[in-house]
């Protein structure tokens, strides 16, 4: 795989500093039972990286004396890690808001029957990817069969209430381009969700996320393979839009890895940039449990023009 931040340390990227932190994102492993084309992480069956119970319980230390409103757990598939139930329902006994990033197929993979039930019963966010309503598209990207058991996921979701007015439980679909360009405009890919995945196949969901791809970890080298790096990055830039600095998820968020090393976000974890002004040592979350981060600068590279680029895209989606 190629390595993508030397062609991204040199940077005209402006700097920005941090509000007040509000979410707490840790990255539970890389092991996940898909292999995804775009994934920033990496992530597959193969992986053996897991957060221990040492740092799980580190974070719920965090939690507590920060007083984070919002727990947002990633991966890979963060199901997959042992830890991942007595994580949830400690941070929820805590009257955190929480949020798992759900590869959906992860429902149907034998061992993880309980997924969907248990995600109700905590009454979790849950952030599903579907980076396409098209079958052909998402089996592209994610593998054959994809699409098919992400549809019989999200109906179960449905089922259990999820989606659905008055309940509580939100379903929010994540949309992530095909290939080296930027997500159509949210709002409208919204509503284009809304009605095929309702009339084909009875899906509701409340909101849809656009992502846009980061040139980073495997997408990033397939870029490199294929000389499109460079205009990719272009794209990025010429697309710039100063007005998304103010809510770029980085202001309000820290991102855990696996071994507890923080970072200013997912993409900086991918990239091994510590949190912080860059180049620096990294620091573990063990340091921070008492330190105000407000105001402090945030390591950047040229990969953040993709979070600044047209509607602007985060975690949450467009910025704008």
């Amino acid at each position: 795989m190629h390595d993508t931040l030397p062609l991204l340390e040199l940077t005209d990227f402006p700097p920005i500093r941090r509000k007040t932190l509000d979410t707490l994102q840790v990255n539970l492993g890389y092991l996940c039972n898909i292999a995804c084309l775009h994934c920033h992480v990496g992530a597959g069956p193969r992986r053996k990286e897991l957060m221990d119970r040492d740092n799980i319980e580190l974070v719920l230390e965090f939690l507590d004396r920060q007083n984070i409103k919002t727990l947002d757990v990633t991966g890979g598939s963060p199901e997959m890690n042992p830890h991942f139930r007595y994580l949830m329902s400690s941070a929820a006994s805590m009257g955190v808001h929480l949020m798992d990033r759900l590869n959906p197929t992860i429902i149907e993979e034998p061992g993880y029957e309980w997924v969907a039930d248990f995600l109700a019963e905590q009454r979790m966010e849950v952030v599903a990817s579907l980076p396409c309503y098209s079958e052909d598209n998402v089996d592209a990207q994610r593998g054959d069969g994809v699409f098919e058991s992400s549809i019989r996921a999200l109906r179960k979701l449905n089922d259990l209430g999820y989606g659905k007015p008055g309940t509580g439980l939100e379903l929010n679909l994540v949309y992530n381009p095909l290939g080296p360009s930027l997500p159509p405009p949210q709002a409208a890919l919204e509503a284009d969700y809304k009605q095929h995945l309702g009339d084909e196949f009875g899906i509701e969901f409340n909101q849809l996320f656009t992502l846009a791809n980061m040139p980073i970890q495997r997408f990033g080298s397939v870029l490199v393979s294929k000389g499109q790096f460079d205009d990719y990055m272009q794209l990025l830039k010429d697309a710039y839009r100063r007005d998304n600095l103010e809510n770029v998820m980085c202001r309000t968020l820290i991102s855990v890895d696996w071994q507890g090393y923080v970072h200013d976000c997912d993409f900086n974890q991918m990239l091994s940039m510590p949190i912080g002004a860059y180049p620096k040592p990294r620091t573990h979350l063990r340091e921070l449990v008492n330190e105000d981060l407000k105001g402090k600068p945030i390591a950047i590279a040229d990969h953040c023009y993709g979070c600044t680029a047209g509607q602007g895209s985060s975690c949450g989606g467009a910025l704008n």
